[in-house]
């Protein structure tokens, strides 16, 4: 049997997989990535893509495709609940940043701007640019097993189109095949939760609805329809895949029953119903049922087998954090593989994956689940809970509308469970508070900040060593540019500032001792880097003569608050353990060491 060498072989060609293959080619690492399919999605599927999600492909030097086959900002923010979209409106949501006072939060929180990117358009930019900077591509290539032992991994693959079977020997595996990964279940990651909470059905189509959404511009409107089941939540859903006339429905069915005939004519009724227009034109392009689900791994490795995205963490579309969620996961892994394969970090680097990333994938799972259960409220307050006919709940709708003590608390409760649907539609804080606690961040003493406000809706900056660095508009000569443009593209960075020549020297020191690139800034007047508004002066945590070492994923590895006779030293001595060289309190198993382990498909 033939067998085909790289360093990297990835499983899955969907936001995970693509952005794994396309940061590892950016960075020069060798890689094959196979798919089981004939092509790249073909349906919307994910398309909230958030600030974070979009730093990352800044960094990765794709933004800018992105958001020119996006719909922008400002076109999603008007989450409409209604009985139909020519039906009765029952009220809205300002949602992804389009809030006033959370548009100003979003604007001081990074350079980017979230979009919606459906899926289809998403994949083949990611693709694209993983393939012209060195990924090798395989579509209709079937993943069925691996063996792994120290020194590397061992798939076996089928060919669809030449009907044979090959070998692909490399240092490291990820998978990221997707909810049903066949990789994580012979990688025998541990499991919490339950797959099939509930049943929808995606129909994508065509139809010029611009006369009854173009007034309020949205991603989502919400349809409030007896007998509609979408992930147990009692409405239908109308997504906008592209304005105005490229749409997604999703509609529910008994997951415990067989899906319904999903026919041309089925859906188009199911089109029409959710509009409320009997004569609509539609073009239907698609049909498709799938489940709701609430799991999540407990750990994300196992010996130099890795996973990211769906295949370990899985849950509903709720929040829009799925693909978010995937590309941060690989964003998080590539960098750290390059510096294994390179022998600048030890293998035991790696561990930091699980550490890091695990904790943000239950917490994905859990909110996304938890964003179905703020939607009873909504219903509660139309007394829609109870069994009852069509004609109760349209009878209850009306009703809000009387001139009464009742009425007047019914309008009351809907308001209020309405605008507590801001934990799915605003999340900024799930979006961006990701602090990191592992062996590749260097705790600095300091205590946890904690919040002022709601984590989960609103954005914290800090520079304690594990958090994202913050945003702050700089110049550069007659160049505007973020603080998170000086680190990234795969290498570690060094902020300083007036005073701090002392941790620039010692970055030679450092580069000399690890064989690292590792980038310096100096921030302040007449240096290279200005701090125009003094905003980087104020989040910064340190003082000019202080510094921070940032991570190649832009999260702060280490922070000391003012010069030091020590600078080479300490630099030195956290480099040494976040490469893994050193730990404070004995080695652990390194991640890469293997274990012979093997596995089979259909094991």
């Amino acid at each position: 049997m033939a067998t085909v060498e790289t360093d990297v072989l990835i499983v899955g060609s969907g936001p995970a997989g693509a952005s794994a293959a396309l940061a590892l080619s950016t960075y020069g690492v060798d890689n094959i990535l196979v798919t089981r399919y004939g092509r790249l999605a073909d349906t919307p599927r994910a398309h909230i893509t958030n600030q974070r999600t979009m730093e990352v492909l800044r960094d990765l030097g794709v933004e800018q495709d992105v958001a020119a086959k996006a719909t922008p900002q400002h076109l999603m923010g008007n989450t409409v609940f209604c009985t139909s979209l020519a039906g009765e409106e029952l009220g809205r949501v300002r949602s992804w940043g389009n809030d006033p006072l959370v548009q100003a939060e979003h604007e001081l929180a990074s350079p980017t701007r979230m979009c919606d990117m459906p899926q289809h358009l998403l994949e083949p930019v990611l693709v694209n640019a993983a393939v012209e900077r060195g990924t090798r591509l395989r579509f209709d290539t079937v993943y069925t097993s691996f063996e792994q032992d120290a020194q590397g991994v061992t798939a076996t693959v089928f060919d669809r189109l030449r009907d044979d079977t090959y070998r692909i020997r490399a240092r490291y595996l990820i998978g990221a095949d997707g909810g049903r990964s066949l990789v994580a279940r012979h990688a025998g990651l541990p499991m919490r939760g339950r797959m099939g909470v509930a049943g929808s059905i995606n129909i994508v189509f065509r139809a010029d609805l611009s006369k009854y959404v173009a007034h309020r511009p949205s991603t989502l409107y919400w349809v409030l329809a007896p007998g509609a089941t979408v992930g147990g939540i009692g409405a239908g859903l109308v997504r906008c895949v592209r304005p105005w006339d490229e749409w997604l429905i999703v509609w529910g069915y008994d997951v415990q029953g067989a899906p319904p005939d999903l026919t041309e004519d089925y859906a188009r009724s199911v089109v029409r119903r959710l509009v409320g227009d009997d004569d609509l034109p539609v073009s239907i392009t698609s049909t498709s049922a799938w489940t709701v689900n609430e799991m999540y791994a407990e750990r994300y490795s196992s010996g130099r087998v890795f996973c990211a995205g769906d295949a370990v963490h899985r849950h509903p579309p709720s929040n829009g954090l799925g693909s978010n969620t995937s590309i941060q996961d690989s964003y998080n892994l590539a960098w750290k593989l390059k510096l294994v394969l390179e022998g600048v970090a030890a293998p035991s680097l790696l561990d930091s994956y699980d550490a890091e990333r695990a904790p943000i994938g239950r917490q994905v799972v859990e909110r996304a689940n938890k964003s179905i259960g703020e939607t009873a409220p909504i219903f509660e307050a139309l007394d829609g809970l109870r069994p009852q006919t069509p004609e109760q709940l349209r009878r209850n709708i009306a009703d809000r509308k009387s001139a009464t003590p009742q009425a007047a608390e019914q309008r009351a409760r809907l308001r209020e469970a309405i605008a507590a649907k801001v934990y799915e539609f605003n999340a900024h804080g799930v979006d961006l508070n990701h602090r990191y606690t592992s062996s590749a961040v260097i705790p600095d003493g300091t205590p946890d900040p904690g919040f002022e406000r709601d984590p989960e809706l609103h954005y914290r900056p800090t520079t304690r060593p594990g958090a994202k660095l913050p945003h702050a508009w700089l110049t550069a000569g007659a160049r505007d540019l973020s603080t998170l443009d000086l680190g990234g593209r795969g290498r570690f960075t060094l902020i300083t500032g007036i005073g701090g020549e002392c941790w620039t020297d010692a970055v030679r020191m450092a580069e000399k001792e690890f064989g690292l690139d590792i980038a310096t800034a100096v921030i302040g007047p007449g240096r290279d880097y200005e701090d125009p508004y003094g905003d980087w002066a104020r989040t910064r945590g340190i003082g000019d003569s202080g510094v921070l070492l940032v991570r190649p994923d832009n999260h702060v590895a280490f922070r000391h608050p003012r010069a030091t006779e020590d600078a080479a030293g300490l630099l030195t001595g956290a480099l040494r353990r976040l490469l893994g060289w050193e730990r404070p309190q004995g080695r652990r198993r390194p991640a890469g060491s293997g274990g012979g382990g093997r596995a089979r498909a259909g094991g």
